[in-house]
This record gives structure tokens, sequence and C-alpha cells, in this order.
């Protein structure tokens, strides 16, 4: 990680040229010369992950009122739509939850992949009379998903709330029907705790889903769970949270459950400490048991930058946009989620 900051300056001809231009019309000149000194330097193309959009909307914020000449503009279409834009050569920079893998690097003019945030996937629901999170073990929530758990009162489930009442109400699942980035680290999660999931609908972007309600990005999902009682969902927990839809803690491998946060999603990034550093592609779902405090449905946001496509004013500008990202602009990421 390393800082680095440029700042852009335009010079303006004063003095004796001043008199030399009047002849030619003063009027024209100034206008001319204010376009000049307000015009973008570097107008950067990006999108991608709505994981990472609202904090790639604050660091855009920051970073242009401090370069008011670069211009960012970030559209959040979904991991997927980011990817397949970067491939057609489209973007400055793209933005993904799952990282490209060797076959998919192929496919694809040189790419750098920079891991820039981090953040957990949590999982929503809609049960108006319980008082309590949600408790889900990694059986009861990957038999959810596969179908298995047709009930709220399952006895997966009420082992998994002592105490609590469920409602006598389905089970209705809700899933991402796009290209997704979160879709792919929740299903990674699956596909690593539960072998019914790995083989009947493994984990990617896009997955065939046993059962449920597609619906189109985070908001989709979140529009579904908040009119439907008996739903559950999976979204980023900034959308969760500005909603004030409830979130259910998920037990770890370790015993505990845990509640999604930057805190217990930094333990899991720290429980796989040694894998990234080896390959920051490396997953983190499903810590071991001695990260205790690690929210197990966790995943690393990456930003994708094109090495030869762009001209070296434009390789300039998305280098610092994104040395900022990664050095000072983190200390937006957790008030974000």
């Amino acid at each position: 990680m390393y800082h680095q900051r440029q700042l852009f300056r335009v010079g303006l001809a004063i003095g004796t040229l001043s008199s030399l231009l009047c002849t030619f019309g003063c009027s024209n000149t100034t206008e001319t010369d204010a376009a000049s000194a307000t015009a973008p330097t570097a107008v950067l193309g990006a999108a991608g992950s709505t994981f990472i959009a609202p904090l790639m909307t604050k660091w855009v914020s920051t970073y242009q009122q401090a370069h008011p000449r670069i211009q960012v503009n970030y559209r959040p279409i979904g991991s997927g739509g980011g990817i397949e834009e970067m491939k057609q050569g489209y973007l400055s920079f793209g933005a993904s939850d799952a990282p490209l893998n060797d076959e998919q690097a192929k496919e694809m003019s040189p790419v750098i992949q920079v891991p820039a945030s981090a953040g957990p996937v949590c999982i929503v629901y809609n049960l108006p009379n319980l008082s309590t999170p949600l408790r889900l073990s990694a059986k009861s929530l990957s038999d959810i998903f596969l179908g298995n758990i047709i009930s709220w009162q399952d006895p997966a489930i009420a082992r998994d709330n002592p105490g609590a009442t469920l409602p006598k109400a389905a089970v209705i699942v809700v899933h991402r029907s796009d290209g997704s980035g979160t879709t792919s680290i929740f299903t990674s999660y699956l596909s690593k705790v539960s072998h019914d999931w790995s083989w009947k609908s493994g984990q990617g972007l896009s997955v065939t889903w046993p059962i449920g309600l597609g619906a189109d990005g985070s908001k989709g999902v979140l529009a579904i769970v908040k009119q439907t009682p008996g739903t559950i969902g999976y979204m980023e927990l900034n959308y969760a949270k500005q909603s004030g839809v409830p979130v259910a803690s998920i037990q770890n491998e370790a015993g505990h459950f845990v509640q999604p946060s930057p805190a217990s999603a930094a333990a899991a990034i720290d429980a796989f400490r040694d894998s990234l550093a080896k390959d920051a592609r490396t997953p983190i779902v499903d810590p071991p048991a001695s990260a205790p405090e690690a929210y197990p449905i966790t995943g690393l946001s990456f930003i994708l930058i094109p090495k030869d496509r762009q001209d070296a004013e434009q390789q300039t500008a998305v280098r610092n946009f994104i040395a900022f990202a990664i050095s000072t602009g983190q200390d937006s990421a957790e008030e974000l989620s």
C-alpha cells in the first residue's frame, strides 16, 4: 500500500500578452481560458460491484474535492457487468467482489487486480414477531437455500434459536438474478460448508438456484424482503443497515453465532493472513475455529485495472485515484460497514 497524490494546475498567460489577445476579442478569449481552466484533464469511466458502491461513491466525492479536474463516473451494475465491460474495453477500471481466476484472466487484456476493501455478506429476513436476532448454523442456512427447510418452525431452526417464537409460515428464499459478486461470496461460503450445495449449484457470479425468487441487484432483494413476511435473502451490510432490516447471526467454525460487522469481517481477513500474502484472491469465507470472533460470510472486493489500454495521462489518473482509495480512502470504510 502506498501514498501518492498529484495536483493538477493550469497556468494562464497574463501581462503583456493580454493586450495582444484583446485584438482578437477579449470576451471570447476570457471564455475560452475559463473553460480550459475548468475542463477535466481526465475522465475515468468505471463500473461493477454494488457491494463496494457506497464506499466508491464516498471515494469519488472526496477525491474530486481535492482533484476537481479528475472526473470519475462509477456505475454499480454488478460485478458480472463490470467484468464484461472490462472485457469489451469500455472502462478505465472495474470493480468485482469475485477476482478473476487464471482462466478468466487469459480471456482479457492484461489486468491488475487490487483488493481494495472487504465486508460481510449478511443474511436478511422478514419475521415480524421475532424479538431477537435470528440465529442460523451453516447447515440450517445451506438447507434453507437448498430447499430442504421449508418452514420457519423446522426443528433445525428451532435448535439454533432456543426459546424463540418462530412463525407458522413458509420460508421464502430471495436471491440475486444478476451476475453478482455478492452472490459469488455467498455461494463460495455455501459450497465450502455444504457438499450438497457444492455438487448441485456450486459457486460463482451466477448459479442455478434450487429454489427462490430472483431479484435484480441488492435493492431488488431488499424490496422483496421488506414487503414480504417469511422471506430470507442476502446482501451487503451497508444496504441492510440503511434500510433497517434485521440481519441474522451466523454460526462460525468456533461455534459462535456472530453478527456481521466491520470488526468481525476484519477478524476473517486476519484468519487468512498467510494465505492472502501468497495470493490475494484467496477466499476468506468460513474461517477456522482459531478465529472465534470472525464472521463466516466475508469477502474481498477488487478493483480491476487494465494495464495497456489507456494513454499515459489516463493511466496516471487511474493510478493516483487507486492509490488514494487503498490508503487514506480506507478511513471511510468502517463508517460505511
